[in-house]
């Protein structure tokens, strides 16, 4: 990626018009602009002082190394298993908790149940892949059989069980707060 586009990039995701940026760092909206489409270069100090607005250093501005992993192989996931309350969770992306949405697969044997959360901020999707579950969800109770979903607003106290006779498979994505 180019110097202007990484500027536009970060600046974007700091919420930053050109014109806000420029007055934070003494430079104009139109040089802004002229960086942004690499009509201009800056100097090395006019960039270390446009970086540091934008809350980056120029070893993470010019470093490539952190490249989006787009494909998580198998033996990259994580798993655990809980014998007491019979579930075993696989996390899907090994970086998930440095990510907005944590996506798991859960198993639950017969009798099995997912632990018991507390109210949150976070917002829940469920895939059901295998068998049937009950979603315990304050004082209500939902089921989800083999290809339905459910989404919902962790506001309540809330757990997932196995609600069939034998196995239960599901996925769950949950912004980052559930987990």
């Amino acid at each position: 990626m180019e110097i202007g586009q990484k500027i536009k990039t970060l600046r974007l995701q700091k919420g930053l018009t050109q014109e806000e940026l420029g007055e934070r760092t003494n430079l104009t909206k139109g040089y802004i602009s002229q960086l942004e489409r690499n009509l201009n270069s800056p100097s090395i100090e006019t960039l270390f002082a446009i970086l540091e607005v934008l809350g980056t250093t120029p070893k993470e501005f010019f470093d490539d190394g952190d490249a989006q992993k787009i494909v998580c192989k198998r033996e990259e996931q994580t798993e655990y298993a809980d014998e007491e309350l019979k579930y075993s969770i696989r996390w899907l992306i090994p970086s998930s908790n440095e990510k907005e949405i944590e996506p798991v697969l859960i198993t639950l044997p017969e009798g099995g149940r997912f632990k018991k959360f507390e109210p949150s901020l976070a917002e829940t999707f469920i895939y059901v892949l295998k068998g049937k579950i009950r979603l315990h969800l304050g004082k209500e109770k939902y089921t989800a059989a083999k290809g339905d979903s459910l989404y919902f607003e962790a506001k309540y106290p809330h757990q997932v069980v196995n609600a069939s006779r034998g196995e239960s498979v599901f996925l769950l994505a949950a912004t980052h707060s559930y987990l």
